[in-house]
């Protein structure tokens, strides 16, 4: 049995990228904090797959719940696991609230890293699977527009390009996806450009590089080269540019 599991499964990446593969599974679990929002997901999954779906309710920024969380997704074989949770950082509140940017670093750093963590010993112990993990093309440097997110995003990135290593031998494919601007409704308030990509073709480009088991995708594929030519430039310059 082809079993999926996504973590986060309300977010509009997730969504897009259920509607595409969702039909390849015969079991889908789904797993979200706000539950109605997930059982209508589900209901339309059901409609449009054909699929058994399961629905799990958790916060998953909740470290000391993931445990019971992975022992019940993981009661039989999982294929393939997404992490596709976290919020857009509001960085002017992080400076000036402490408690809400560490309560922001655990959503969409440290827990991430939990529950990946957990994933990957899971499919350790089933010597097989395939687990893509949502970071940020803000975790390659940090900015002054955003780097309490991108230090949490980093840090996923980071952890998972060891954990990658880890896994090798071990049957087990880890891959980091990398979006530039999306346009979700999480970014509803910003100016959109050339520079943005839709939820769909997002989840077009997670779906090609899990069939690839490709190691990192930068999504659209140009952000590759932006955030590279971002990282070459010198820190005394870099740090006077108002990104």
């Amino acid at each position: 049995m082809k079993v999926l599991v996504v973590f986060g499964a309300t977010s509009a990446i997730a969504q897009a990228y259920l509607n595409r593969v969702a039909a390849r599974y015969d079991r889908l679990i789904l797993v979200a904090r706000n539950a109605q929002a997930v059982e209508e997901i589900a209901a339309h999954l059901s409609v449009l797959a054909k699929a058994d779906v399961e629905v799990v309710t958790a916060d998953l920024a909740d470290i000391a719940g993931q445990p019971a969380l992975l022992d019940r997704v993981f009661a039989s074989p999982v294929e393939c696991a997404l992490i596709a949770y976290g919020e857009l950082t509001d960085q002017q509140r992080c400076i000036e609230d402490h408690e809400y940017a560490m309560r922001q670093m655990q959503l969409n750093g440290t827990s991430t890293i939990s529950l990946a963590s957990g994933v990957a010993q899971k499919m350790v112990k089933q010597k097989s699977g395939t687990l893509a993990v949502i970071s940020s093309v803000a975790g390659d440097r940090g900015r002054r527009s955003n780097y309490f997110y991108g230090t949490a995003k980093g840090a996923v990135s980071t952890f998972l390009s060891g954990l990658r290593s880890d896994m090798v031998s071990q049957g087990v494919t880890v891959i980091t996806v990398k979006p530039g601007f999306v346009d979700t409704p999480m970014t509803k308030e910003f100016k959109k450009g050339l520079l943005w990509a839709s939820a769909d073709t997002v989840a077009a480009n997670i779906d090609a590089a899990i069939a690839a088991k490709k190691p990192v995708l930068y999504t659209p594929w140009f952000w590759r080269y932006i955030m590279l030519i971002i990282k070459l430039i010198p820190e005394f310059i870099f740090k006077r540019l108002p990104l």
